[in-house]
């Protein structure tokens, strides 16, 4: 008995000893757990303190959260691969970026133990695991290609390309005056060598540096001048040239002044929308790949109301008279895309005066007097009025060109005739404000607010007086029109009612009013007297362009001289208005305009088969 007790003793003693030589479990997923809880805060210090390596950990963890802009980062543990003293954690990465911009991925880290402490091997991969040594992940811009500015017959107008903006620093400018004066006299020079140079008044740069706080910008010079504007400016004090992604104008020749407008005015609409990408980028800041990829949207291009064949066509009309103060606007009647707008550089003295200058019509304005005439007072082109060589009303003497007189003719033929006499006695007898209220049916009268472009149609007096309206019929007195608002009036002729001007498309152009469109009848009669103007024994029935033209003739006369103007339309939907100041008879007018109609001619006309090389 006492054998068999010693026996089982021994027994339990052995067994007892076995119990306590198993080692204790001790798995690594608590280690992995604090690692990744760390990364959540952003704990470097507790980091460090679970890594193998902790000044590699420390330099790669602060430069990829910088890298990426990380506004905060999700750590979820997946698994723990564990076997003996190494273990293998799998979790989730979900990094927040800037303007709620995620990226998430899976990925892993190495645990290793020693004795009973788990260390987490410190390797870039655990960032992410396309992660090498000395690299860090980056957040990057991918940024959309720029839009081009195109006409609306389809040419390249505006392409992204480089500019230089020319900075003053108002803290560190020498005197104002001369810097101002010299700037302004490097812009007008680089200008007369490329008009697509800005020009500025020395006075205005002077106010604008004195008013302005730290540095402010003057112009944008095209790469181009960028020389020349530099050799005149570079030894002012305060004053550089930085350089600048810009829209560049394909032909620095065309409307200059209005493709600058342009260019500002729709700038922001070319950028699209920029991508993003996460790169894996090296301890030199180069890009190796990209582990997050999100394309720009580039923005479409934009079309502007300008057409290239019709500007090009304006333009070339008025250079055998650029020394003369001379401008063309044409618009498309069924849609207001303003087509071209054109000046002669002694124009472009003036500034806009094509779209804003105000000269007294003469009497292209006999399209609104005849107009009325048939809408208010019962007339037609057929009814029979009074064409003397002069006519006193109420006191004034009224006189047609050069004395002549018709007796009594129809209205038609008076219209084509060009009778002051005519038409300064169907406007007296309207009632005061008929004939104003006539003009805003017509655009003008009416300001437009249009995206790119400053205006001014024109204005007709109230007429209170009968001398007012007298005068008015004809053109002469009170009555004002820029070369825009007669081609605005045109337009309405052809049309039966005032298109909305515009430039860029998509813009909406806003009107200071709306006036009710012109009874169609009314417009019928109107356009058969303007087809009178242009057809044998009119005053511009000398025009050799082809197509049904129709409008009217004007000579404004004033102090020293006369405007020479001629405004209507084509059949091929351009209706125009040009205008000479002090260009004498409107014979000169209707030269320009008849040579701008032959270069659209020529310009769609098939090119002649070449020879044979």
């Amino acid at each position: 008995m006492k054998t068999r007790l010693s026996v089982l003793l021994a027994v339990l003693t052995i067994a007892l000893g076995a119990v306590a030589c198993t080692p204790k479990p001790n798995p690594a997923e608590p280690v992995a757990s604090s690692f990744l809880e760390a990364l959540e805060s952003f704990d470097y210090g507790h980091m460090a303190e679970l890594v193998d390596d902790s000044a590699k950990a420390s330099d790669s963890l602060t430069t990829s959260v910088s890298g990426l802009q990380a506004e905060g980062v999700t750590a979820r543990l997946n698994t723990v691969d564990q076997r003996e003293n190494l273990a293998t954690a799998h979790y989730t990465l979900d990094w927040q970026l800037p303007r709620e911009r995620h990226v998430r991925y899976d990925a892993s880290m190495t645990l290793t133990q020693q004795n009973d402490d788990w260390t987490v091997r410190w390797q870039p991969s655990i960032l992410h695991p396309r992660l090498g040594a000395n690299q860090h992940l980056e957040l990057r811009p991918v940024p959309a290609e720029q839009a081009s500015v195109v006409s609306s017959d389809g040419v390249a107008l505006l392409s992204p390309g480089v500019a230089y903006r020319l900075l003053v620093d108002t803290s560190a400018v020498g005197d104002t005056a001369n810097t101002a004066a010299a700037i302004s006299n490097a812009l007008a020079a680089a200008h007369e060598q490329d008009p697509a140079v800005p020009t500025r008044d020395a006075g205005d740069v002077e106010k604008q540096l004195k008013d302005a706080a730290g540095v402010y910008s003057v112009a944008m010079v095209p790469l181009t001048s960028r020389e020349a504007v530099e050799g005149a400016v570079g030894g002012l004090k305060g004053v550089r040239l930085n350089e600048e992604a810009a829209m560049v104008a394909d032909d620095a020749s065309f409307a200059p002044d209005i493709m600058a407008r342009i260019g500002e005015e729709v700038r922001a609409d070319l950028e699209g929308d920029a991508g993003w990408k996460v790169a894996i980028v090296n301890e030199n800041g180069n890009e190796l790949e990209d582990v997050e990829l999100h394309e720009a949207a580039p923005s479409p291009s934009i079309t502007v109301s300008l057409s290239h064949k019709v500007q090009t066509a304006a333009e070339k009309a008025l250079e055998p008279i650029n020394g003369q103060k001379a401008m063309i606007v044409a618009i498309r009647p069924s849609s207001g895309e303003i087509l071209a707008v054109a000046q002669t550089k002694a124009a472009d003295e003036d500034g806009n005066i094509a779209m804003m200058g105000q000269y007294p019509p003469g009497s292209t304005f006999k399209i609104l007097t005849s107009f009325a005439g048939v809408d208010k007072q019962g007339l037609s082109s057929e009814s029979i009025v009074p064409c003397p060589g002069t006519m006193d009303i109420y006191g004034r003497t009224v006189t047609n060109y050069a004395g002549f007189g018709l007796g009594s003719v129809p209205l038609l033929t008076a219209f084509a005739r060009s009778c002051n006499t005519t038409f300064a006695d169907i406007s007296t007898k309207l009632a005061p404000g008929e004939l104003k209220a006539v003009g805003k049916q017509f655009g003008l009268g009416v300001d437009y607010d249009i995206a790119g472009l400053d205006s001014l149609t024109g204005s007709i007096p109230e007429g209170e007086e009968p001398l007012d309206r007298t005068e008015a019929g004809y053109g002469q007195g009170l009555d004002l029109a820029s070369p825009f608002g007669m081609a605005l009036v045109s337009a309405t002729a052809a049309h039966g009612s005032t298109p909305l001007p515009y430039l860029i498309a998509g813009r909406d152009t806003t009107p200071s009013e709306k006036a009710p469109a012109p009874d169609p009848r009314a417009i019928e009669q109107l356009q058969g007297m303007m087809k009178a103007v242009t057809s044998p024994g009119g005053t511009a029935s000398g025009m050799s362009a082809g197509g049904d033209i129709r409008g009217k003739t004007g000579e404004a006369e004033i102090n020293g001289g006369s405007h020479s103007w001629f405004t209507g339309y084509r059949d091929d939907d351009i209706a125009f208005a040009t205008l000479i100041v002090l260009g004498g008879g409107s014979e000169a007018a209707v030269a320009v305009t008849d040579a701008m109609l032959r270069n659209i001619d020529e310009s769609a006309a098939p090119k002649p088969p070449q020879p044979a090389q």
